[in-house]
């Protein structure tokens, strides 16, 4: 099975890009985990919360996975953020990640990473903490960084949701 990755800074149409390429491709999409828990436990999170969202997201990743290799209806996995997300999340905020979490994403493997541009206007909601473009520009630099110096093949969408869309589209298929 094919793992398709968003990542980059909130608001930046990442959960949007995830259901248009899931419907393009016929088959299935695992949200972002930390939504889920931050509405659920509340937003003023702790470092050590940090670990329970990584450990979520690993294990809705893997059911929604085993459920479409059970069902056999695609080969093809979209996926919201992964455990880079929520190490630049704890870096940023923390200064520090968890080794655990280090670990996984060592371990874990992907197949390509769309790293989504912060050029869309940002929309606030209950659970985003960084309107400021300075600050969105840096958290998507240090994306950047970390894809410019890891082995899986990624690429960068920017411009309106049907301009990314046709950038992903482009780099998926060239990986099916």
């Amino acid at each position: 099975m094919k793992k398709i990755v968003t990542i980059g800074p909130e608001s930046t149409g990442k959960s949007t890009l995830c259901k248009l390429l899931a419907e393009h491709y016929k088959t299935t999409w695992v949200p972002e985990y930390a939504r889920e828990y931050l509405l659920e436990n509340g937003k003023d999170y702790q470092y050590n919360d940090l670990l329970k969202i990584a450990e979520g997201q690993i294990a809705l990743e893997e059911k929604i996975c085993d459920e479409i290799e059970a069902n056999n209806n695609s080969s093809l996995v979209i996926i919201d953020t992964d455990l880079l997300v929520i190490k630049v999340w704890s870096e940023f905020v923390f200064n520090k990640c968890d080794n655990s979490i280090l670990t996984q994403i060592a371990n874990r493997k992907y197949d390509l990473y769309i790293l989504c541009k912060p050029d869309l206007p940002w929309v606030k909601d209950e659970l985003r903490e960084y309107p400021d473009v300075e600050t969105r520009n840096k958290l998507y630099n240090h994306y950047k960084d970390i894809l410019v110096n890891q082995q899986v093949p990624w690429v960068e969408v920017s411009g309106n949701y049907e301009e990314r869309s046709i950038l992903a589209f482009e780099a998926i298929n060239r990986i099916l």
